[in-house]
């Protein structure tokens, strides 16, 4: 990998140079010390420039029409003026860690538009249905001006939870089928999600997708509510034919205005800043030492700033191992 300053970087990617925001996506991703030193510069002088974007996860069993989904999704958004940024997440083998890394190719409308970045990345291992470096991933992608960050996750059933922790609004798909219409849908993905979209719905399946409707809005009426005066929608149309994605479009708008008003949209942010730093502290402690140490006072101090969101968590988790380490 051709090697930039970090200025370069940084400048490039402000500038909306999408093929520089590329080459920070990639030292973000990698795991080699010199490429993580050079990731964490880049982090830390870029989160004024954070916090910005509307963060989306669309999540779902495979087939369920999530990268058609995104991709109407996104040019309804570009229209209305938007920038939008899709990191979407493939399954890595466990074996070598590859990736098919296909979802590009399968939003070729949406990769021709000025004002989209896609960007597929694989899972290595790493499970909730995202990737590790995937919030990190987010930031850069805010610093460089796009204004939806939309996730596609791996679809593998019960962790896709984890998705929750790192974005704004949570998207259930589901398609109709036979049987049990809500059989392996998890309790816990239910008890996450801000909105579901019954995807591929046409004339032939149309009353099955209204029965299916009425089943999802029942169980969801036994879950705990997510956000306070927010009943979850359950809306029917289809991706490949664009329909029903604008009233998606506008409930998702509805929600984040619902989450500002009740004062959670900071709240939560604060609080999936604060799980990334956990999530980082183990695994800088994790490279540095094996040995305990108690630093509770200096770690309470960190997480306070990271909390603050003056600062990259990943970064003031380095920071804190580090003076751990040397006391």
């Amino acid at each position: 990998m051709k090697t930039y300053a970090t200025s370069q970087l940084i400048d490039g990617l402000r500038a909306g140079d999408k093929r520089l925001l590329a080459k920070a996506l990639t030292l973000v991703e990698s795991k080699k010390p010199e490429h993580r030193d050079q990731a964490e510069e880049i982090l830390t002088a870029i989160m004024p420039f954070t916090g910005n974007s509307i963060r989306i996860g669309i999540t779902g069993v495979p087939g369920a029409g999530k990268s058609t989904f995104i991709e109407n999704f996104g040019k309804i958004a570009i229209k209305a003026g938007k920038k939008v940024a899709v990191l979407a997440i493939d399954p890595s083998s466990s074996l070598n860690k590859g990736s098919i890394l296909g979802d590009k190719t399968r939003m070729e409308e949406l990769a021709r538009e000025k004002n989209a970045f896609i960007r597929p990345s694989p899972t290595s291992g790493y499970l909730g249905g995202i990737a590790n470096a995937t919030f990190e991933s987010m930031l850069l992608c805010e610093a460089a001006g796009y204004d939806y960050i939309l996730i596609e996750t791996v679809g593998v059933g019960q962790s896709e939870v984890l998705v929750s922790d790192i974005t704004d609004v949570f998207v259930f798909l589901k398609i109709v089928g036979g049987g049990d219409e809500l059989q392996g849908i998890k309790r816990g993905v239910m008890e996450m999600v801000d909105l579901i979209f019954i995807n591929k719905v046409e004339d032939q399946n149309r009353q099955i997708a209204k029965n299916t409707k009425i089943e999802l809005l029942r169980a969801l009426h036994f879950m705990p509510e997510k956000e306070k005066n927010w009943k979850v929608p359950v809306l029917l149309g289809s991706a490949l034919e664009n329909k029903g994605l604008e009233a998606v479009y506008e409930k998702i708008q509805e929600f984040i205005a619902l989450k500002i008003a009740n004062f959670s949209f900071l709240a939560t942010r604060k609080k999936q800043a604060e799980k990334r730093f956990d999530y980082w502290v183990k695994e800088f402690i994790l490279q540095k030492t094996k040995s305990g140490n108690d630093g509770e006072m200096l770690y309470d101090s960190h997480k306070k700033k990271a909390s603050e969101l003056e600062v990259n968590p990943s970064s003031e988790a380095k920071l804190f191992v580090e003076e751990l380490l040397k006391n």
